[in-house]
């Protein structure tokens, strides 16, 4: 067995070392230095954490009245002594406070400050009086003589905690004169830099703890700081939560392992129960477990649950992930759009305070959501074939021309093979006129219209073969024939290929809250057809700043239909599409039982979070991410 050694996790260097020998000096001044509690005053009411005591509304007005007097003074002039000392008597009549907390830098003077994690408050010792220690012996014994000695010999992130009265310096700032001092934790490594923070985005990500240590010292924010991300994402869900609640919903728990890979189209984790000898699937999603109790009589059930999708990771992707599943049996796909809207803006308001947040440099209005079709949004923005058919006729359009379909394949094949790994701005139409001089320069912004690299390919061939920029001519034929091998039929090739239209054209431009409705039937196993067009489901999705934030559908409740539909997914699967779902037999059993017409959604908490705390990756929003192994530096 191979065991790591403790020296190769924590590297003994100069700071190390100066870190252990002050703990033995502190070892032989109190004894154990770990000691199992420390008792804190209550005169905020409940436990005084720092912020907690400063919160306290009679010591808040107490600062509130001395910052005013000293607003008025001229630099390096101080308050009128009969002003603080009566303020400091006030002060006084709440006795002694004991707070803890973490030391936010050395003990090199009389002053220093403490944290909670979240506030800090000044800590004064006072070198010719002392401060009595307190011995970690088991009985607290109170030793006046090295209180000095064991202040000098803390380090920058070491934990104490104090005893004293509360009192206000010259500048007005709350403090505590120590009269007694107690060691409760050595910091064994040094803190990161109180100024500028952790650079490295995978350290922060990778060890959390050590980012909420950082962002909790920093003297200056650029936005939230990092505990604050996740109070926000706390206030998002317990909001979410009393919404549904007070709306009659029913939390459940569903199972984490699933005998089926069911319940989305996505690819799972595996693995093995050895006492049932089963294969079980980390769930990809909670679906068809709250619609079985749907139909056992649970009208309005939700699930806070994690999910687990054993596919890329991206700034967008995470293998495991937040959702917010809930159904409503007797409604429908419009009553659930109504509802989601509603919700979220109830969420936004209580976590963020208004209906506006700004993400990245764009300002999104949660006041209002629109709702479009597929077919209308792709009309919209799109020149060409698309644009002059209207929103009427795109169905008709793909159904009769295969020229369409093939020329949307090689856009798509175009991207995929060229042009993913670049951030690329479309060419105006001037520099068009231009005739294309320097491709390379104009490789700039942040994303590439297709629609005018068409353009490019059709009016200036060699200028783009020199820029590296071709299609090859086998792609019209090959990337239609790939298509057509997934489905059945052209027409459900088709609908599929107005998808990936749409993702390629329209959904990165969905900045503010949008709903698209009328999604094909194909890509939407588990929802009704919509009785107006039995190629299109009742279904929608919600776009946000160009990310999917929800999804939600009237949901089928046709145990045949189903059964069919499952049946197609496996004949998708066996073609090679490894996200397709498998036929769900206990799932037919249920639906035959009967159920209510309904309607259902998830909603993707960690996007959202993303959105309101203005995180341009998933990973900031979630506590412990998942990484690439760590390298060693050996390995490096």
């Amino acid at each position: 067995m191979s065991i790591t050694a403790f020296e190769d996790i924590i590297v003994p260097n100069d700071q190390t070392e100066a870190r252990l020998a002050s703990l033995n000096e502190l070892r032989e001044l109190v004894g154990n230095v770990y000691p199992n509690k420390f008792d804190r005053s209550k005169v905020s009411g409940s436990d005084d954490t720092i912020t907690a005591l400063k919160a306290f509304e009679p010591v808040a007005l107490i600062v509130d009245e001395i910052k005013a007097v000293v607003a008025t003074l001229a630099e390096r002039e101080r308050p009128p002594v009969e002003i603080k000392d009566a303020l400091n008597a006030r002060l006084r009549e709440f006795g002694n406070v004991r707070i803890s907390g973490r030391l936010t830098t050395p003990t090199r003077g009389n002053f220093v400050h403490l944290t909670d994690g979240i506030s800090k408050l000044q800590v004064y010792c006072d070198k010719k009086g002392g401060a009595a220690l307190i011995k970690n012996d088991g009985s607290d014994t109170i030793d006046t003589e090295n209180g000095w000695a064991a202040w000098q010999l803390l380090d920058h992130g070491d934990f104490i905690g104090v005893e004293g009265y509360l009192f206000i310096t010259n500048t007005g700032e709350l403090s505590v004169h120590i009269e007694k001092l107690q060691f409760l934790a050595k910091a064994m490594l040094p803190m990161p830099d109180k100024m500028h923070g952790i650079a490295d985005a995978e350290i922060r990500q990778r060890q959390r703890y050590y980012d909420l240590i950082g962002s909790s010292l920093m003297v200056e924010h650029d936005g939230l700081t990092t505990r604050e991300v996740f109070e926000r994402r706390a206030k998002i869900i317990s909001s979410m939560r009393r919404y549904l609640e007070d709306a009659g919903y029913v939390e459940v728990e569903t199972p984490m392992l699933t005998p089926k890979a069911t319940g989305a189209a996505a690819k799972p984790f595996e693995t093995h129960h050895n006492a049932l000898d089963i294969k079980l699937f980390a769930r990809i999603a909670p679906e068809l477990y709250l619609k079985r109790l749907v139909v056992g009589g649970f009208e309005k059930v939700y699930e806070l649950n994690r999910n687990f999708r054993n596919e890329g990771i991206s700034h967008k992707h995470n293998p495991e992930f937040t959702m917010l599943e809930f159904y409503c049996a007797y409604m429908d796909v419009e009553g659930m759009m109504n509802f989601c809207e509603k919700m979220m803006q109830e969420s936004v308001q209580k976590a963020t305070g208004g209906l506006t947040v700004n993400y990245e440099r764009n300002e999104i209005d949660f006041s209002k959501f629109e709702r479009i079709s597929m077919n209308e949004s792709i009309a919209r923005v799109l020149p060409g074939d698309a644009k002059r058919y209207g929103s009427s006729d795109v169905e008709r359009v793909w159904l009769e021309d295969i020229g369409f379909l093939r020329r949307l394949c090689a856009l798509r094949e175009l991207k995929v093979r060229k042009f993913n790994s670049l951030h690329v701005s479309g060419w105006s139409d001037e520099e068009l006129e231009k005739n294309r001089i320097a491709a390379e320069e104009k490789i700039k912004k942040e994303r590439f219209d297709l629609w005018e690299k068409t353009k490019l390919f059709e009016t200036s061939m060699p200028t783009a073969e020199e820029a590296g920029f071709r299609v090859p001519d086998s792609i019209w034929e090959i990337s239609v024939d790939s298509i057509l091998r997934k489905f059945k039929n052209l027409e459900a090739a088709q609908l599929t290929g107005l998808v990936d239209l749409f993702e390629e054209f329209v959904e990165p431009d969905l900045i503010q809250p949008t709903f698209i409705v009328d999604y094909p039937k194909s890509i939407s196993p588990l929802s009704k057809a919509s009785p107006a067009n039995p190629n299109i489901a009742e279904r929608f999705e919600l776009f946000i700043n160009g990310m999917e934030v929800a999804n939600g559908f009237s949901e089928l409740n046709d145990p045949k239909e189903q059964y069919e539909r499952f049946v197609d997914q496996m004949t998708a699967r066996e073609g090679g599409d490894e996200e397709a779902m498998v036929l769900d037999e206990d799932y037919i059993r249920a639906l035959s039982y009967g159920m209510p017409p309904a309607a259902g959604i998830g909603i993707g908490i960690d996007r959202l979070v993303m959105l309101l705390t203005n995180k341009h990756s998933i990973r900031d929003v979630i506590l412990f991410p998942h990484l690439r192994p760590e390298k060693r530096e050996e390995e490096s």
